[in-house]
């Protein structure tokens, strides 16, 4: 049986999790906002006033209420 590359995905964002924590999720989140913003000087605005992206779900709650 094979893993599809959603699975992978996702088995691979959770031991980074597990290995460095939340911190570094927000920071590269950061770091990528910031090139984003440098890339895109006007369209965060934009972008914000057409709603912005859908809500991806937190990590709460793909690891759910424990955790774990």
């Amino acid at each position: 049986m094979s893993t599809s590359v959603t699975e992978a995905g996702r088995k691979g964002g959770l031991t980074v999790l597990n290995r460095r924590g939340r911190s570094f999720y927000s920071a590269i989140g950061k770091k990528g906002q910031a090139v984003m913003r440098r890339k895109y000087p006007t369209m965060a605005a934009k972008w914000g006033r057409l709603g912005g992206r859908p809500r991806k779900p937190t990590l709460d709650e793909i690891m759910g209420e424990n955790g774990k």
